[in-house]
């Protein structure tokens, strides 16, 4: 693909996701004024361990931030899905946690069951779970819900000690809280929250998707 294809496909990819962004900019959640009240570190080397689905050469990148509690990122979820599906070979997607603890308080949990995954190679098996399944285990009354995620664990074949292990990690801990501090470093006050090679998406400024089918 030439470096004009290239820019025409990073420019029109914007415009669908920031139209999703538009269509449903009421369920964003703003988190300007929420302390999380944990503390985040800048993120080290042994802490990059960026999931990456789709073309990891690929000129065009994808980042999410989210909340697998969150109602607008589950909105979102199949959306997405299916556009990295379609575009794997074209794309690189990144999907980077960004709980908000204080208002989801099983979202923590959730995004270290996800880590815990990655470290088998599974963080988007785990992923695609936890959104498709959230009405299971995202409930206020559902106080604990590690046993549901274990439950995903072994579904995904995961080997369950190690998953254990890595789950209740410091490691786990400082990697998501990292994700975060990086997220608020760019910005980030909502989720889900979208950037195009590092070009954060503006919900206002994008109305129309009209020649994503011709890419």
């Amino acid at each position: 693909m030439t470096p004009l294809r290239w820019a025409i496909f990073g420019a029109i990819f914007i415009v669908i996701l920031g139209a999703l962004v538009l269509t449903k900019q009421s369920d964003n959640i703003d988190v300007s004024n929420v302390n999380e009240n944990k503390a985040v570190t800048k993120k080290s080397e042994s802490e990059i361990a960026d999931h990456i689905y789709g073309n990891k050469d690929s000129k065009v990148t994808l980042i999410e931030y989210g909340d697998f509690q969150c109602p607008a990122c589950k909105s979102y979820y199949p959306i997405v899905k299916q556009l990295k599906e379609e575009y794997k070979d074209k794309i690189k997607f990144q999907f980077r946690n960004y709980p908000l603890s204080q208002i989801h308080p099983n979202a923590f949990m959730a995004a270290r069951a996800s880590e815990a995954a990655g470290q088998q190679n599974k963080f988007f098996e785990m992923h695609d779970l936890l959104y498709e399944n959230a009405d299971a285990w995202s409930s206020q009354v559902t106080t604990n819900p590690q046993p549901i995620f274990e439950n995903f664990a072994k579904e995904i074949g995961l080997d369950i000690n190690k998953y254990t292990i890595d789950y209740a990690s410091e490691t786990t801990n400082s990697t998501i809280n990292a994700d975060k501090q990086e997220g608020n470093n760019k910005g980030v006050n909502g989720t889900p929250t979208y950037f195009i090679n590092g070009v954060k998406i503006d919900n206002g400024q994008i109305t129309s998707v009209e020649g994503f089918s011709k890419v």
